[in-house]
């Protein structure tokens, strides 16, 4: 599990495209220390599993799957990309419930700046508004935020210096693709009061 709560910009620093899979090379060297084959790091906001490491840099393999609902088959070398290691049992959640487990892609529609933030509006694929909320917690590319408006096809977040400087949606620009993961709890919820209702019809 993770928090939303990026640690370390990190940089892809090879590509090798593979049949039916990719696989990457990522530079991060705070992530990857004490880090071992078969731990997690999410990219982006994607799980992915450390395949190797050397040097402050890990490899990965990443499936036609996950490279087609995600934003990470667009990545090549030099893009940037948010790190994060999982939360550590009895660590603080600094953020929210994060899964790594990415629900669908936006695409940047506008940033606006302001004074001393930025307000930034993402195109919201139909299957998942019914989970986006005002003042709810959304991830975007593995950040963890607070929505500003929700509207039928799209949202805003509003962006701190902090998380311009230290996370990709610093450098994000309109049409830039950006992985969305919902609450997880709303799907649950969502689930569990289908099922009910599916046993007060019988």
């Amino acid at each position: 599990m993770f928090t939303g709560i990026v640690e370390e910009l990190g940089e892809v620093t090879a590509v090798e495209k593979l049949d039916d899979a990719s696989r990457f090379r990522l530079r991060g060297p705070v992530v990857t220390e004490g880090a071992k084959h078969g731990d997690s790091i999410a990219v982006n906001g994607v799980c992915l599993t450390v395949v190797d490491l050397g040097d402050g840099e890990f490899t990965a393999d990443v499936m036609a799957e996950t490279l087609n609902r995600s934003s990470l088959g667009a990545l090549d070398t030099g893009s940037r990309v948010n790190l994060e290691r999982p939360m550590a049992l009895g660590g603080r959640l600094g953020g929210h419930i994060v899964q790594g487990h990415v629900d669908g892609t936006g695409r940047i529609v506008e940033r606006k700046l302001s004074e001393n933030w930025e307000i930034v509006k993402i195109s919201l694929p139909a299957e998942l508004t019914r989970y986006v909320v005002e003042k709810g917690s959304i991830t975007v590319d593995g950040v963890s935020l607070t929505v500003v408006d929700a509207g039928p096809d799209y949202f805003t977040i509003s962006l701190i210096p902090t998380t311009l400087a230290l996370t990709t949606l610093g450098i994000k620009e309109p049409g830039d693709p950006v992985n969305l993961e919902v609450d997880v709890i709303a799907k649950y919820v969502e689930r569990l009061l289908g099922d009910r209702d599916r046993e007060d019809t019988k």
